[in-house]
């Protein structure tokens, strides 16, 4: 197997690489730059500008109809150069390619190309306080008044919500219909009343997540997505979208943090075997991930549906970017915790209260084992 770029590949990799050099913002390379509150719209209009937004998108929806292969070499370059991500990641990864598969023609008018220019930003109402990796225990009701849907209920850990324009959410719209045929997806403004966003405070001391409170909220009609009760297939669209190319973000992502850990080791000059083995365990695992999301290229690009390789990679990412930052500290030694003291500007500390939300944040550990264990290994259910 060649696992180089071809010539096109390689071209727009070097493309890509120009316009993040010429255009990244600032700001890019505080503490790693991969947080939400570092994203902005400036920098979202011109990755939608320069045709960086909606990448696989069909050209008739305002994406470039570029291959699955350019999407991941985008993800890959703006995680290497700790980039901010477009700020309408919800937009473009989940509600986007959800509207382009159940939309009407007058949902796709009105919504995609605002998602690319990052002019209307999106989040997500899925999780609930009594049903986070349970989807079809939702409880937020979305009721049928004949001209209009009337939504009450609770969602919770929404990325977004706090400046977003509109939410997907999902709920209850048929409740005496068995699990998995009582769910409705429908599109809320967020700006319409009755609608309440409550920022949660991290331990990072950044509100990255929202608690969003439905009260007597009006959705007309024209907002449904799919039919009134078929809602866990367009969910189950949307979740695809999500894990579908996300694999290459993590794994690259994960790839600074590998050279950065390898450069504290040689700073902080590490001969301790046992350091030394277990940063030489993260570099390893950091190729097998890379390799599992090339062989989840080759699947998406024969097929266009994403595998369920995405559990896999986002279940190892997680448990070993918490595993990483936490050998940071160690070799930082007794005063990674002082203030005072010279440890890389609080970088890596920030990094590993940060990991914490990994192995919760798009499906639990639990949850993705759960996944690849009866979807990939075909082993029966545990309950």
């Amino acid at each position: 197997m060649d696992l180089r770029d071809t010539p096109e590949e390689a071209a727009f990799r070097e493309e890509v690489r120009e316009f993040i050099a010429e255009n990244r913002p600032d700001t890019a390379k505080a503490r790693g730059a991969r947080r939400f509150e570092d994203a902005d719209r400036d920098w979202s209009r011109k990755l939608g500008e320069a045709g960086y937004a909606g990448l696989t998108w069909p050209k008739e929806y305002g994406g470039a109809g570029a291959p699955y292969s350019h999407q991941a070499i985008f993800l890959e370059e703006l995680a290497r150069a700790e980039a901010p991500s477009h700020l309408g990641v919800i937009g473009l990864g989940m509600a986007g390619p959800t509207i382009i598969a159940w939309g009407t023609p007058e949902q796709k008018e009105r919504y995609l190309a605002k998602i690319l220019s990052a002019d209307e930003i999106w989040c997500q109402g899925f999780s609930e306080p009594d049903a986070g990796s349970d989807l079809a225990a939702a409880r937020t009701r979305i009721e049928d008044q004949g001209d209009h849907f009337l939504v009450n209920g609770q969602k919770v850990w929404s990325s977004f919500a706090h400046i977003a324009d509109f939410c997907i959410l999902v709920g209850l719209g048929l409740p005496d219909e068995p699990r998995y045929r009582n769910l409705t997806y429908v599109i809320v403004d967020m700006h319409a009343p009755g609608v309440e966003v409550r920022p949660l405070v991290q331990i990072t001391g950044h509100p990255e997540f929202n608690e969003i409170f439905f009260s007597d909220v009006v959705v007309p009609k024209e907002n449904l997505l799919g039919e009134i009760g078929g809602g866990w297939q367009v969910a189950m669209t949307t979740l695809l979208h999500e894990r579908g190319t996300l694999g290459f973000a993590l794994s690259a992502t994960l790839d600074v943090a590998v050279r950065k850990l390898l450069a504290l080791a040689r700073e902080r000059k590490v001969d301790d075997a046992v350091l030394l083995d277990a940063v030489a365990r993260e570099w390893t695992v950091m190729q097998g991930l890379r390799y599992t999301n090339y062989r989840a290229l080759t699947t998406l690009q024969k097929t266009g549906i994403p595998g369920p390789e995405g559990s896999a990679s986002k279940l190892v990412w997680s448990e070993a970017n918490q595993r990483l930052t936490k050998l940071a500290l160690e070799i930082l030694g007794e005063r990674a915790d002082d203030p005072d003291a010279d440890t890389v500007d609080g970088y890596w500390q920030y990094q590993q209260l940060r990991s914490r939300g990994n192995t919760i944040e798009a499906g639990t550990s639990e949850i993705l084992r759960n996944i690849v264990a009866e979807r990939v290994l075909g082993l029966p259910r545990s309950r």
